[in-house]
């Protein structure tokens, strides 16, 4: 009996000794019958209830918070300035002094506007960013190269972004290319320095008088020209996308804007200068044209007033655009109609009183007027034909009971015929050098 117990001890402990090599837990039961490699279940403990316990679900970790999107805001101001040429001894309104602008761009601080890119204010308006609720956007049009060698290194010194507006027949090698003209490689210096570049169509022309002559089909085939012409040209050139147009003096009507927007732009701008909100309609963008002898837009400018809507506001008002004395014909340009249409838009010259206005026309007298309130448009109508070759127009009215007076010359040239000589005293404003084009001297 004590030998059979001790032969089961001997085979318990080698059994032991092997479990214990292949690393199982000892254990008599488990080492005669090892179990296999299951999960473990807790077991259930009997209870007094007949019913089993429902089992528990598993627990489930409390979801991460939800990062909340900060709202996007709506409120703001942005106004627009939009300047042309930078010269120590400025020839007409549309030239600056360099001393004067830099002194402009000072105020703007002063004043507490935060003067933001281009890409910042569309972004703004598309709801993906804020903005400074005191905002400015800074525009030079056409593409002198004063913008270039002198408001580019100025702008630099205060650190603010700006937008060219350039229209593609005055570029260095195109049709009405001058002595004042950039290059493309100019712009491309400034498009690698942060600079934005966008389009002021391919001719500078305007697009209401352009309508004149044209059926709907050609006026619209002409508008795309224009519009997508420009775009499509300065893409290729720079490499860049363009998203924004200005209309040449600040004009446009129903068919341009639907065109500018089919054409793929993204925001159009006039020159009525008014205070632009988040609602402001993308098609009718009003800048401030800023004249050199008229320092009181830039003070307007400042106020943010002469039209739109406030920044709580829901509404936009759209506005007929207006341009920085826009004449018609414009100053220096060559006309062959006999009884031409005289025009001129005298919004930046403030509150008119309309009883007041009169102009005169050189070699002819005093002519009656017309005066449209809501474009601010002065027009006449001449009765005789003209015959001199050099004319001057002479207009006047009273503004807070001021009286002031503006002026500028054309040239008529009966089809065929000669040139004529050219005036013998310019006056303001001239038109840009270089630009061949008859009648289509820019101006904004």
């Amino acid at each position: 009996m004590i030998r059979k117990f001790v032969l089961l001890l001997a085979i318990g402990g080698a059994a032991a000794f092997g479990a214990h090599k292949l690393g199982w837990v000892p254990g008599l039961s488990s080492l005669i019958h090892p179990e296999p490699a299951v999960e473990v279940v807790s077991p259930v403990v009997a209870s007094a209830d007949p019913e089993p316990s429902a089992p528990q679900p598993p627990a489930v970790p409390a979801p991460a918070p939800v990062q909340q999107k900060a709202e996007h805001s709506t409120r703001g101001s942005v106004m627009v300035l939009c300047y042309h040429r930078f010269e120590n001894r400025p020839k007409d309104s549309l030239a600056i002094q360099p001393e004067e602008f830099e002194r402009q761009l000072g105020e703007l601080q002063k004043a507490g506007f935060s003067v933001i890119p281009m890409a910042d204010f569309l972004a703004w308006r598309r709801g993906e960013k804020d903005i400074p609720e005191k905002s400015c956007v800074i525009s030079i049009d056409d593409g002198y190269r004063s913008g270039y060698e002198v408001a580019w290194p100025i702008l630099k010194k205060f650190g603010y972004p700006f937008t060219m507006f350039v229209y593609t027949d005055f570029m260095k090698g195109q049709r009405m290319a001058g002595g004042q003209s950039m290059s493309w490689e100019e712009l491309a210096q400034m498009r690698d320095a942060g600079v934005d570049i966008e389009s002021h169509t391919v001719s500078h022309s305007d697009f209401r008088a352009a309508k004149r002559g044209r059926t709907p089909e050609q006026y619209e085939k002409w508008l795309r020209d224009e519009l997508a012409g420009s775009k499509k040209l300065i893409e290729q050139k720079l490499g860049i996308l363009v998203k924004c147009v200005a209309y040449p003096y600040g004009n446009h009507n129903a068919e341009a804007r639907k065109v500018a927007i089919e054409a793929g732009y993204e925001a159009a701008f006039t020159v009525y200068g008014q205070r632009l909100s988040y609602h402001s309609p993308a098609d009718m963008l009003g800048r401030y044209a800023v004249e050199g002898t008229k320092p009181q837009i830039f003070q307007s400018a400042l106020k943010m007033i002469g039209g739109g809507v406030s920044a709580d506001e829901g509404s936009a008002v759209g506005h007929t655009a207006a341009s920085s004395m826009l004449t018609q014909p414009m100053e220096g340009e060559v006309v062959t109609e006999a009884r031409p249409v005289i025009k001129a838009n005298v919004a930046t010259l403030g509150a008119v009183d309309p009883a007041s206005i009169e102009m005169r026309i050189s070699g002819v007298g005093m002519v009656p007027v017309k005066f449209d309130a809501e474009n601010k448009l002065v027009e006449a109508v001449l009765k005789e034909d003209l015959r001199e070759p050099n004319y001057t127009v002479i207009l006047s009215a009273k503004v807070g009971g001021r009286k002031i007076e503006t002026r500028w010359s054309f040239s008529y040239q009966k089809e065929g015929a000669a040139p004529p000589p050219a005036p013998a005293t310019p006056v303001a404003p001239t038109a840009p050098a270089g630009a061949s084009v008859k009648g289509k001297k820019p101006k904004s």
